[in-house]
């Protein structure tokens, strides 16, 4: 009977979910009503999805609006008109254009024009499929209008967008936030009316009494009206469902590439490999996922063909077939994967293929997948309003005082303090909290169908151009719609440009094919590096807490590294395991107190759980449960399926299993609260055999090419640590950091030889327009001979010039930098920024003889943390007097359990909530050799070991030591004053933040 339905997908204009909407109907006696959100289409197939559930009979379309100006509403007939709709609707969000009065023909659609509209512009002519739509409260304008006469044009199009009054005052509010002003100034015009609201069905019935026609009108349009989209059973895959022409042209290429990827991955493949490789194949053909394997291998065949270094991770590397056609490159009969993990006949969706690419190359492989394939859009993604967001919005909105609004949101008022505009604010705030405030895009999600995108949603444009659906993951799992997931790091832009800088850096190096894994992982060199957790810079294994669990574990080969990278995850951790693991790996004899059926289950990992795989082996082998059932079970602890019916049903034969096979109960409890305690936050075997590959493909350019490494890491972001720390870790190595210069530095860090020159980009406050003008002109016309040529050739105010003096980018022309300074001001003669303009005529420069003019390396260390954000020199250099102790780290297993104290200066610190509610922190130091040692501070030693920013402090504590790994548990800490600048007449300190 409601044509105009909206939910709070109307962004910032409707007040309920489409399924509040749906319970709404139901208790009004509707059984048939469509969904038109404003120029929105998110809720449409969860709004189908719900009302087949209920009962009720979905039919939608869209409010066409420009702003809150209704233009005309339209609903589908089918799905074609569905995708008509869309269509159009994604144009005009694509292009910014305003909708015309005019609907288009649309074949598959009927269109409603608000019968306001069609009085003020005296519409006469209307096509076939257009109606006049008339609300509840245009009834009595209606009787002396001639549309009256219009029996079969006529329909009600009551709005439908709140409950109450509450609703309504939200929805007042949600527009004031959307359009950027205060209540009391949004204009009528912008709002919706009060009785937009729905009415039982008896009602309608007795107010249009005197139009039956309308009834009529409105009831067919409903019954000619429909669409569904498949569901639960009835669900199908929309992705494309075909690479090639056919079906078989499909497999028979899958099969192609497998054969021709076997000799490549095994010199001599076993039978057992070739069965494994014929069963993969056959279930992948059986459940239809053929084109799926076809359509990422055409993707990581692009970025081969590019030479962009990518990584195929998540359950899909449990694949052999995945790792023959080079979509992932984890062995997964060496490392034992189940391809159960990945596929089994329990799973209706398509296998998990995560591909990472450099942060670089992202784009140009998205922008080659949506010239490859028809028809392709980014999932979306809906950002909805957080509590405290939601009170500063509002306190916006109210015109409060920003610091009453800080006090509002930092909850520094009692609730019985408060003014009633305040507590108006925190009423309606936890009522829009969780609406959605405006569409965005998935992180990695890429929809790759079988036809149009326009079937399922409208398609907003955001910055990076790319059509960008407007529903999120769930419902597009939920209706068959698989997303393939293109994802972007800064670990392998750090291996593709330290791979460039080598081969300039150093033209006769040899370099290793970093897809050659086998090579990397035997090593020694390589391995050493773990062993010792001299990790820094590279991909997940360089965090404090990684290296250090390396080094307990003795980490020395890849399947050491697998392990450790899942033993690290939050759930093996939680559930105790992580450390009797430890244990076991260290005491062969400690491995016999392990269960012996777990111990024969899992023996790789000496009976303890490590992997969601070990899920699956334990419920397989211990429980008795098939391997399709025991990947639900797996599934289902990630909380997502706790609730479903499947997951309950494996959970009961789970236990029953175990009881007919005559397991100790207490036994039983204890391996099903080992499962859940961590299953859902550990990772998949399979995805950190993929992240360790790429550890050893940047531990190989650490071990062989440190400088070039250090110095893409440094391009790239860094990476855990500061710039700071890896600019000091080059220095380790053998690198001279040098400050900018003006003649061979670049906006990135360059090296020449072994000395690395720090990017013009580094240096705080230098505009972006100088730098490019400066690059620009040495490279259009060569270096720069002296600073008059500087001075002649690039137009730069004196304040940016004095940054690149202060710097000492000048140094390369013999000049001390305050004579430069000085220089600098009397040839600018100060003025402001000059214009660009080319000089006719050199001009003659006069030169001045300056007396000579004290200095001192503590100003240039000074100039450096300010410009740069830390001293070239380290705070060592800068401490204020001498250290007191002179023990660093090596010292440590001299001094086990005894108080000490040593000195450090900051890297990075952490703090961290006890099971009792009680803070604690970690630090990691570098002592006086430039050597890690990490301390800790337990909540009754916080107030006595305060950490302050960057510096040196004196450490005195306690040497502990667990599983060989030796760290300080400090009792006291003092940061140690810097050594005063020379500039400061006062002789004050300047204080680091």
């Amino acid at each position: 009977m409601y044509l105009n339905c909206h939910t709070y997908y109307s962004l910032n204009y409707g007040t309920f979910s489409e399924g509040e909407l749906l319970a709404l109907a139901e208790a009004h006696g509707v059984r048939a009503l469509a969904l038109t959100d404003i120029n929105n289409t998110s809720a449409a197939m969860n709004f189908v999805r719900l009302a087949r559930m209920q009962g009720i009979k979905p039919v939608v379309g869209i409010d066409f609006r420009n702003g809150n100006q209704q233009q005309f509403v339209a609903l589908a007939q089918n799905h074609e008109g569905f995708r008509e709709l869309n269509a159009f609707l994604s144009g005009h969000l694509h292009s910014g254009e305003p909708i015309a009065s005019d609907a288009p023909a649309f074949a598959n659609a009927y269109i409603i024009h608000p019968f306001e509209k069609v009085l003020k512009e005296e519409r006469s002519r209307f096509r076939e499929g257009e109606y006049i739509g008339v609300s509840l409260g245009e009834l009595r304008k209606l009787r002396f209008s001639h549309y009256r006469d219009d029996h079969d044009r006529l329909v009600l199009l009551q709005p439908i967008t709140f409950r109450n009054k509450k609703d309504f005052n939200t929805h007042r509010l949600l527009r004031a936030i959307g359009l950027n002003t205060l209540l009391s100034k949004l204009p009528q015009s912008e709002q919706g009316s009060p009785d937009d609201t729905m009415r039982p069905i008896s009602e309608v019935e007795s107010l249009l009494a005197d139009f039956p026609h309308i009834l009529a009108n409105t009831r067919k349009l409903l019954e000619e009206c429909s669409l569904d989209f498949g569901f639960g059973k009835d669900r199908v895959s929309q992705n494309q469902s075909r690479f090639l022409e056919s079906k078989e042209a499909d497999y028979q290429k899958l099969r192609e590439l497998a054969e021709a990827g076997l000799p490549r991955r095994y010199a001599n493949p076993s039978e057992n490999v070739r069965q494994r490789m014929e069963r993969e194949l056959e279930t992948i053909r059986k459940l239809d996922f053929v084109s799926y394997f076809l359509i990422n291998h055409d993707i990581v065949s692009y970025a081969r063909s590019r030479d962009y270094p990518y990584v195929g991770r998540g359950s899909g590397a449990n694949s052999l077939v995945a790792y023959l056609i080079g979509i992932t490159d984890v062995d997964p009969i060496e490392l034992d994967l189940y391809f159960e993990r990945f596929i089994n006949p329990f799973r209706a969706s398509p296998p998990d293929f995560d591909i990472d690419f450099s942060t670089w190359d992202r784009d140009d492989v998205t922008g080659y997948i949506f010239k490859r394939f028809d028809h392709v859009a980014l999932l979306g993604t809906y950002n909805t309003f957080k509590y405290r967001a939601a009170v500063r919005e509002l306190g916006k909105v109210f015109g409060l005082p920003k610091e009453e609004i800080d006090k509002l949101v930092s909850n520094r008022i009692q609730h019985d303090g408060l003014d009633e505009l305040s507590k108006l604010v925190l009423k309606y705030a936890t009522y829009i909290h969780g609406m959605p405030n405006y569409v965005s895009v998935h992180s990695s999600g890429i929809l790759i169908l079988d036809r149009s995108e326009h079937y399922y949603s409208a398609t907003t444009l955001p910055p990076k151009g790319f059509p960008t659906v407007q529903f999120d993951m769930i419902i597009a799992e939920d209706v068959g719609i698989f997303k393939f997931d293109i994802l972007g790091q800064r670990g392998l832009a750090k291996i593709k440009e330290a791979i460039s800088i080598i081969r300039e850096n150093q033209h006769e190096a040899e370099l290793w094919d970093i897809k050659d894994v086998e090579r990397l992982k035997r090593d020694p060199n390589i391995n050493r590096l773990l062993s010792q957790g001299r990790a820094i810079g590279a991909y997940y294994v360089e965090s404090p807490a990684m290296r250090g669990l390396m080094k307990k574990l003795g980490t020395h080969d890849y399947l050491g590294l697998v392990a450790a990278s899942s033993v690290i995850r939050p759930g093996v951790s939680s559930s105790g395991m992580k450390d009797e693991y430890i244990r076991r790996e260290q005491d062969p004899q400690r491995r016999k107190q392990a269960n012996p059926i777990l111990l024969e289950i899992m023996p790789e990992t000496h009976g303890i759980m490590v992997y969601q795989e070990d899920v699956l082996k334990v419920a397989h082998l211990f429980a008795g449960l098939d391997l399709g059932e025991a990947d639900v079970l797996r599934r289902g602890m990630s909380g997502k399926f706790r609730s479903r019916e499947e997951f309950q049903a494996v959970r009961t034969k789970f236990f029953a299993n175990c009881k007919e096979r005559d397991h100790d109960a207490a036994l039983t409890n204890m391996v099903w609260e080992q499962i859940e305690s961590f299953a859902g936050y550990a990772f998949a075997k399979g995805h950190s055999a993929s992240y360790a590959v790429e550890s050893y493909q940047s531990l190989y350019l650490k071990c062989y090419f440190p400088l070039e490494f250090m110095v893409a890491v440094l391009n790239n972001g860094g990476g855990f640590y500061d710039m700071e720390l890896y600019v000091h870790e080059a220095k380790m190595w053998g690198a001279s950091i040098l400050p900018p210069c003006i003649n061979l530095s670049d906006h990135i860090n360059v090296i020449h030889g072994r000395n690395i020159y720090l990017g013009l980009g580094n240096l705080r406050d230098l505009e972006r327009p100088v730098i490019q003008r400066l690059l620009t002109e040495r490279q259009l016309h060569g270096k720069f001979r002296d600073f008059d040529d500087f001075i002649d050739r690039v137009p730069i105010s004196i304040e940016q010039l004095s940054i690149l003096v202060r710097i000492d980018t000048f140094r390369c022309f013999g000049i001390p930098k305050k004579e430069v300074l000085w220089q600098a001001v009397f040839k600018t003669r100060a003025y402001g920024k000059r214009t660009r303009q080319n000089l006719l005529f050199k001009p003659r420069h006069r030169n001045f003889k300056l007396p000579q003019l004290p200095s001192h390396p503590i100003e240039d260390a000074y100039d450096q943390l300010e410009l740069l954000g830390f001293p070239l020199c380290g705070y060592y250099a800068l401490m204020d007097g001498e250290p007191k102790s002179q023990l660093v780290y090596r010292d440590f297993p001299d001094h086990l359990n005894k108080k000490i104290l040593v000195y450090g200066a900051m890297v990075h610190t952490r703090t961290n909530t006890t099971s009792k509610g009680e803070i604690m922190r970690f630090t990691t130091m570098l002592d006086l050799n430039g050597n890690f040692f990490d301390c800790v501070h337990f909540p009754q030693a916080m107030d006595q070991t305060p950490i302050y920013g960057k510096g040196i402090y004196a450490c005195y504590g306690t040497v502990t030591e667990e599983f060989g790994h030796y760290s300080l548990e400090v009792l006291a800490t003092k940061k140690q004053p810097l050594k005063p600048d020379p500039r400061q007449t006062s002789g004050t300190m300047v204080r680091t933040k």
